[in-house]
Order: C-alpha cells, then structure tokens, then sequence
C-alpha cells in the first residue's frame, strides 16, 4: 500500500507540472502551425497593434475592453515568462500578463508576433512595480534607481495566447 501511495504522490506531481495548456493548431487564412497556451479562444475579430493604440487612448484609467489582439513581442520575463512586452505604434508598448499565472512564455518568442485574447486595461504604475519589472528585464542599477515617478501604462491580462512555430 506504501508503494502504491508513493506512486500515486509522483505521478500526482508530473501531472501538476505540466500546468500550462499547449495545443497544435493551423491558424485561420493560412497553414502556419501554432502553440495555444492557456484557454483556447477562436482566432476571429483579431485587432491589429495601430487599431488597439487607437482603443487605448480613448481609455480611462480602470476601463477594460475584451479583446483579441495580434502584436510583435519586444520582450519577455527572463525569470520564468511571468510577463511579456508587446509592441504599440509610436514607441509605446503594451505590459502583458497572464491570467491567475494559469500560464508562462518561452524565453524565445521575442521579435515573434502572436495573438492573445483577455482584457486590455489602462493603468497607472507604481514606482515599485516599474522598479520591480525592470529587475527582472535584468536592467542595470542606474536604470531602476532612475525610475522615480508612477507612469501611465497600457496594459492586458491574457487568457490565452496563440505562438507561431
């Protein structure tokens, strides 16, 4: 009975490493192989990075929008993937994470471009967050110690998120 119960807590532990949800599929319009991670969503009514920039600026701070959005990753948490950096048109950026940490990144998906659905959101940054997250971006002391100021920042909680193979 020990033996059975040691088996039963290891493979209890194998299934529960394996938290986040990948899927293959084929990406509408085209024959491009994709990874879904977190909840599946359908890959319809995708907005482009200018048509979301547009929708960000009519938000106010604490508005939400459900949307599914489609943009170039400019960079990702380099600890576990906990976060990611979208692309916005006029060099602004978009802050990305994800559901109840239900899921993470790859490190190598910068410079990829994906689709993710959840609520877009505008906030405002404390300067312990900006300090925090760019601690881990794995910037330099000088570059955090001169974040002194909260910042108003786009942001988007995904539910789902589709990478390209």
């Amino acid at each position: 009975m020990k033996g059975f119960n040691i088996l039963l807590v290891i493979l209890f532990g194998i299934f529960s490493c394996q938290a986040q949800q990948q899927k293959q599929l084929r990406l509408s319009g085209n024959n491009e192989n994709v990874t879904f991670l977190g909840d599946s969503f359908e890959l319809k009514d995708i907005k482009s990075s200018e048509e979301m920039m547009s929708l960000y600026k009519g938000m106010a701070v604490a508005d939400t929008l459900n949307i599914t959005i489609k943009s170039k990753v400019n960079e990702v948490c380099k600890v576990k993937g906990c976060w990611m950096i979208i692309e916005l048109p006029q060099g602004e950026q978009a802050m990305v994470r994800f559901k109840d940490y239900g899921f993470f990144m790859p490190n190598d998906i910068v410079d990829k471009s994906v689709v993710m659905n959840g609520l877009a959101f505008v906030e405002e940054m404390s300067v312990d967050d900006q300090r925090h997250y760019a601690k881990d971006a794995g910037k330099g002391e000088a570059e955090i110690a001169a974040i002194v100021a909260p910042k108003r920042t786009y942001s988007f909680e995904a539910s789902g998120v589709v990478i390209p193979n």
